[in-house]
């Protein structure tokens, strides 16, 4: 057989033996996946050795050798008919899909720049990248405030002060506040004595290592 261009980028969904015998191949885009299928071809020969084989169930005998016989004729005769098929739908497929001249890949009509004769990925739309970098200057920028944003806020926040994450009673997630969002519990939150920065407990006036006022 002759060189087969455009075959690599296929699904074969064909079947050789039963009442469903026949050829289908499907094509994908090589950029967005999008899919062309062709239309389903009987494989004749396959079909009638399977109504053979059915028939040959009920009566037997003479019958049951001629459907051996079709059936070795079906198997013998489907390579050469899945290559004639898959070839035509080689030939039909080329003209839902354009190769690109740069990276060689065939590509449905969305994915392709009429403009420039090449396929998005090599020659992408320049409104699109437009866009797109807008769009990602815009997220850049909005993250940079944000993070300043979250400093600014970080400097409020007393980072000594030690907190119950997990709910001693339900053992539910507390996110740090003094009581439990799940069943009420008053949770301990103990802080550092600015002095010596020891632990101290809910509620002290002093510290109870070097006696510094709370």
């Amino acid at each position: 057989m002759s060189e087969i261009k455009f075959s690599k980028n296929y699904s074969d969904h064909s079947v050789n033996s039963g009442a469903d015998a026949g050829f289908q191949f499907e094509f994908n885009c090589e950029r967005c996946g999008d899919a062309w299928r062709t239309d389903f071809v009987a494989y004749r020969t396959g079909q009638a050795s399977s109504w053979l084989g059915r028939a040959s169930g009920f009566i037997g005998g003479v019958l049951s050798e001629v459907n051996s016989a079709a059936q070795g004729l079906a198997q013998a005769g489907y390579s050469k008919a899945h290559d004639e098929a898959f070839a035509a739908a080689v030939e039909r497929a080329k003209s839902h899909f354009n190769r690109c001249a740069r990276c060689l890949a065939y590509v449905c009509d969305a994915c392709w720049n009429r403009d420039k004769g090449l396929c998005r990925q090599c020659a992408p739309d320049a409104e699109v990248e437009i866009d797109a970098a807008r769009a990602e200057g815009e997220v850049k920028m909005a993250r940079l405030r944000a993070e300043a944003e979250g400093e600014k806020r970080g400097e409020k926040m007393d980072v000594t002060r030690e907190r119950q994450l997990i709910c001693p009673k339900c053992k539910a997630e507390t996110h740090g506040a003094k009581f439990c969002p799940e069943c009420g519990e008053k949770l301990a939150v103990l802080s550092h004595c600015p002095s010596c920065a020891a632990e101290v407990s809910p509620g002290a006036k002093f510290c109870p290592e070097c006696g510094t006022r709370m």
